[in-house]
Order: C-alpha cells, then structure tokens, then sequence
C-alpha cells in the first residue's frame, strides 16, 4: 500500500509491502508524526480478508475520514484520513492476491510450460509474500490464492481445526473443522458451507498426517465409503496437511471438478512445500498477532497507569495542600481565642493575634487600621466575639457610605417629625448595640461636624436623638477602623485630636497582604473554596504554578483584590485552573508588571521611601484607572473599585481629581 502524508504546506511518500501498519507519535509507528495532539499510537491501518481498514486505537483527540469522526472503517483508494491536522491519503491499494499474480506473472497454463529455474523464482517470491504478511486472515486468503495459481486448481479450500475434539469412535468430529478461505481461480470469494466439503476426506488427511492426491475421485477406489465424493462430483483432489507445533491442525484442499488428472508430480511437490511454508507463516502470523495484542494490552496498562498516576498526583497535592494548611496552623501559636475565621499564619499575623488577646477582655476603645481590602470589619468582629459582650450586638456603620444628615440619624437615631420624612421615630445604632459593640468603619471620613457629636458622646456615655431633647445612656465598646493614618490628619488639621485620643486607645495595625509572607496561597485556597460554594458547583483545583503566580503578585487592593480574583476564577476555570484563567492585572506584575507598578513593588521591597506614600500613589492611580475605563462615570467607577459613590467622591477631592459626570 501507499500513502501520501499532507503537513505544513508539504508532502512524503509512504509505501509498504506489509498489510498492517502503525500510525502515531511513537518512534516505533511506520508512519511516525510528531505532534503533540497525535498519540503515541494513534492507529492502525490492517487487512481484513481482501479488505483494508482503519482503526483508531482510542486517540485522545480521534481520527476523521473523508471529513467524518470515526473509530473504525473500511478504506479505498483515494480515501483522506485526518488526525491532529495532518492528512493522509491512501494513494495506491493491491489485494494480496493481486500481488501473488504480479509476483507470479502467470496463470495455470503458463505454469506447465515453465520452464524449472522460473517456476523457483516465482516460488520463491510467493514464499517471501507469505512470510511478510502480518494479518492472520489476509495470509490465509493469500495461502488459498498462491495454492490455486501454482498447482492450476479450480477451487482452493483452507480448513482449519479449532478444536482437538474427538468422538466416541476416535474420529475428529466435524464441528471441529471450520472453513477459513474458499477461493475459486479467478479471486472471487466462495460462499460454502462445510456441508459442500467431504468431510471423509478432510479427516482423513488429518487423521494420516500426510498428502491426499487423486487423478479422479470417483473412481478411486479409496473413496469408495464416502457418498460425499459422489455427490460432490469430485474429480481431480489435493490435500495437503498443514502442520502446526508438530501437529496436523489444517488442510489446504484443492480441486479440479472439469478436469482428470489435473494434479502432477510436479504440482503435488509445488503443493507439498507450499504447505510446508504456509504453516510456518500462519505460525508466525499467529505469533505477531498474539505480541500484538499483549503490546496493545501493555500500551491501555500503561496509559491506565499514567492516568491513575496524575489522579494520584493531584490528590498527593490536595493532600499536601491542605497539610500545609493544617501544620501552619498546628505549628504557630495563633492566641488564647478563637480567630478559626481569620485565615494566616505568617509572622505578621502572628503578632497580630498575640496583640488580640491583650486587646479582647478590655472594654477600651480599639483603632484598627489597614489598607482598604485588608479585612478590618473580620478583626472588629474578633474583638467583639470573643469578648465578654459576645451575647450582645456586634453593630456595624460605614461612615464614608452616608452624608453627615443621614449618618447623624443613623447614629444617634431621630424622633418622629425630626425632618422631612421622619415618619417615625427610630432608634440609632448606638441605641441599637448598648451593651455591645459599635465597628464604625472609615471614620477618618467623617466630617468636622459628626466628629464633634461623635466625641461628646464617647465623653459623657450619653445621646440625643436628632429632633430630641432628651438624652440616653448607652455603654458600648467602639471599634474605629480607617485606611488613612489618623495621626497624619490631627496633624493637618483634618482629624480632632481630642477624639482621635478619646478612640485610639489601643491601636491593632493590620499588614498588607504583600507583607504577609506564606498566607497568599492558604488564602487563595479558602477564598476560592468560598466563592465554589457560592456559586453551587465543586472546588477547583489550584495547582503550584497558578500558586506562584498569585504569590509574586503585589495585591495592592490586598485580600479583597484576591476574593475578587478567586470569584473570577470559578467562572472561567474548568475541574483545574490555569494560568490563563488569571486576570491580566495579575499575569502583568507576575511577569514584571508596568513600570510604574514595578517601581512601586521595588520601593516597598527595598524599604525607601514612605509606604503611605507608595500606596496612596497606587490608590490615586487606581482611582485614575477606574474612571477613565468607566468613561468619567463615577458611580460605574466606584462599583468597579469596590467603594461607595460618597467615598469615591470623598478620595476624589483628597487627591484634587477632576470630577466628572454622574
């Protein structure tokens, strides 16, 4: 057969004398391409009888023929096979018994006029056909063929014994023997059943062991008892044993019906080494294809053994993984309480739990301060739940999300008929978390005015409803929280000292998250495992390449920048994520980042410079990011940063940022 391979704009020529050959990445493969989306052994291409097919030998990515998906087909010439964008074509086909005659180069009548030396050459190269054919069943045919050409028979038969099974009397029973191949001269397949064969004289052959020859059945006398030969009209007979492993397993029948004495001397010789030959090569046949099948068997094993092998690394990791996990937390002493829903185990958060149980049995005022996105409200709500208050409101207020009318209400709530829209009286949230906990969070933005009202009541322990004249007595313990320095705006003037010391009695500092060494990929892991059950479906895996990744990022919106990552990461990852499933602000500072990013990330690293600088750099520039993606838009702007439209207004006027429209 012949192929033509189609790659990369060029083409190859592929021919071969053997009927079964192999396709694939492998070295092995006769047709051997090196791609990666070919497997190793992608395919086989094997004869069948007088047919040649294609069988895909379970590719990962499939085979297509003349333009259809398919596992296993029947070829012609001029048929297309694609596999991993290479074409191949079978470009030329012989049967094996087109071989058998262009080898032979003569019919029966040409055979009895040849002379010795051509009839050895063509015997000689039917030998080398027989002993080159690789598929069991193509070889038998081209048995059956080359016996009907060089001994000039009518019909050629090949029976095969599939069972050594014996009757009562010592015969081989019939239902042994099964028709393998019946040929007629021309090529032409026979469908005969085994009740169109004398059996009497099949057995016999096996029974001897040895050549049946007869110039005219009917009239042999031998054959006298078997009614078959009669019926049959059986003239001029061959049969010759084939011999496996030193046993008589086959017969290779030949017959003339038109012609006495059609057998000579010299075509029983001829059928007697043809026998001889044929044996060995369906020995051998049987061989390769027993080798064949084991090497298919070890191929699946291995590929078996391979996927068990990354099931099985993928789990060590997830074990390992969450080991990690466990010993970070086994081996560093996170405090006397429980911060089980504080994630870390760095250094930094260790000196912040250890500031924790100092600061948690008290009722003094606590400022937590920190970047925006580095978890103050978690803290807040650690001091409040393990305290001795624990039974009572834990209240929260963001003081940048309200203007100075509203907030007043929400704090020191308001009577009935205090302003427009006051319906009904309502209780503040100091009211509301007596007894308990008030978290204001960015209270540095509040103005002069509500810190006034603020700090009077943190002084005399007492409120007054707006549009009341009288006052209540509340006892909480307040939590402040702010991401700029409070000192830095007492001392320009923007802060009143006397609250900033009335609220900032113990002080926690919280880490950025870049400055938590180790806790990024502990993080990643449960903020991702959070945001799979928020969307209802299983938890990817985060394998150690897409770790490092977010580990060398700067994260400079800290752990709400990696919450929202992880969020964006459920919704494009498949069962595992990829670096390419990474947000391209991410991949960017991963791989060097932009430059002014780069300078930032060196300044940290190096220490020069004042960090309340750098970041309030990089939250000016985030802000000039935000608005101008969101076209000057700034509520669109301040969704996108994760702000209130009043404390995007607010940093807008801090850093003398241009406003724009609504």
């Amino acid at each position: 057969m012949k192929w033509t391979v189609f790659r990369d704009g060029g083409e190859s020529s592929h021919e071969f004398e053997e009927d079964c050959i192999r396709i694939g990445r492998a070295h092995e493969c006769d047709i051997q391409i090196s791609i990666p989306k070919i497997s190793r052994h992608h395919a086989d291409v094997e004869r069948r009888g007088s047919e040649l097919w294609y069988v895909d030998q379970g590719s990962a990515n499939g085979s297509r023929l003349n333009g259809k998906s398919v596992r296993e087909s029947r070829l012609a010439v001029g048929d297309e096979v694609e596999i991993g964008g290479v074409r191949l074509v079978l470009a030329e086909l012989k049967t094996s018994s087109q071989e058998v005659a262009s080898l032979t180069g003569m019919d029966t009548l040409f055979l009895e006029s040849t002379k010795p030396e051509e009839r050895l050459r063509a015997f000689s190269q039917i030998a080398r056909s027989l002993a080159s054919e690789g598929n069991l069943e193509a070889l038998l045919t081209l048995i059956v063929d080359s016996a009907l050409t060089l001994v000039g028979g009518e019909r050629g038969f090949l029976i095969m014994l599939e069972d050594q099974i014996a009757d009562r009397s010592g015969e081989l029973a019939t239902d042994a023997l099964r028709v393998r191949v019946a040929r007629r001269f021309d090529g032409s397949s026979i469908n005969l059943p085994n009740g169109r064969l004398s059996m009497g004289l099949l057995t016999k052959v096996l029974s001897e062991g040895r050549a049946l020859v007869s110039v005219d059945a009917s009239q042999d006398e031998r054959f006298d008892a078997m009614a078959s030969v009669e019926n049959l009209r059986l003239r001029s007979i061959m049969g010759l044993p084939i011999a496996l492993d030193g046993d008589v397993q086959g017969v290779l029948f030949v017959d003339n019906r038109l012609q006495d004495s059609a057998f000579g001397d010299s075509q029983i010789e001829t059928g007697e080494l043809l026998a001889a030959h044929a044996a060995t090569a369906i020995q051998n046949a049987r061989i390769r294809e027993d080798l064949k099948e084991k090497n298919r068997s070890l191929e699946e094993a291995r590929l078996q053994v391979e996927r068990l092998n990354q099931e099985l690394g993928l789990r060590v990791e997830e074990q390992d993984n969450a080991l990690d996990v466990v010993r970070s937390e086994l081996n560093r002493e996170r405090g006397r309480y429980d911060y089980s829903g504080i994630v870390g185990s760095s250094d930094a958060m260790v000196t912040i739990f250890a500031q924790l149980d100092r600061f948690i049995d008290g009722d003094l005022p606590v400022l937590i301060q920190g970047e925006s996105g580095t978890g103050k409200e978690l803290f807040a709500r650690a001091v409040h739940f393990n305290s001795k208050r624990k039974e009572l409101p834990f209240v929260t207020e963001n003081c940048a999300a309200l203007p100075d009318s509203l907030l007043e209400s929400e704090l020191f709530g308001h009577v009935r008929g205090a302003f427009t829209g006051a319906y009904k009286a309502k209780r503040g949230l100091f009211e509301q978390a007596n007894g308990g906990t008030l978290f204001l969070d960015e209270v540095g933005e509040m103005s002069a005015e509500m810190q006034k009202k603020l700090l009077r009541v943190l002084q005399e322990g007492e409120l007054r409803a707006v549009g009341s004249e009288k006052t209540t007595k509340v006892n909480v313990r307040l939590v402040a929280a702010s991401n700029r320095s409070l000192s830095e705006m007492v001392e320009k003037g923007e802060f009143r000292e006397d609250l900033y010391y009335r609220i900032c009695v113990l002080t926690l500092a919280l880490p950025p998250l870049r400055d938590r060494k180790g806790d990024v990929p502990v993080l990643a892991r449960h903020l991702l495992a959070r945001a799979a059950k928020e969307s209802a479906r299983s938890v990817p895996h985060l394998p150690i390449d897409v770790l490092e990744v977010l580990d060398r990022h700067v994260w400079p919106g800290n752990i709400r920048e990696l919450e929202n990552e992880m969020r964006r990461v459920i919704v494009l990852a498949g069962d595992s994520v990829a670096v390419d499933n990474l947000s391209p602000a991410v991949l960017q500072t991963s791989t060097g980042g932009t430059d002014d990013e780069q300078a930032a990330a060196a300044l940290l690293a190096s220490g020069g410079g004042d960090m309340r600088e750098v970041v309030a750099d990089l939250e000016k520039r985030s802000i000039e990011a935000a608005m101008v993606e969101s076209g000057g838009n700034k509520s669109k702007a301040a969704r996108n940063l994760g702000l209130s439209r009043f404390a995007l207004q607010r940093k807008l006027d801090k850093y003398g940022l241009s406003t724009a429209k609504e």
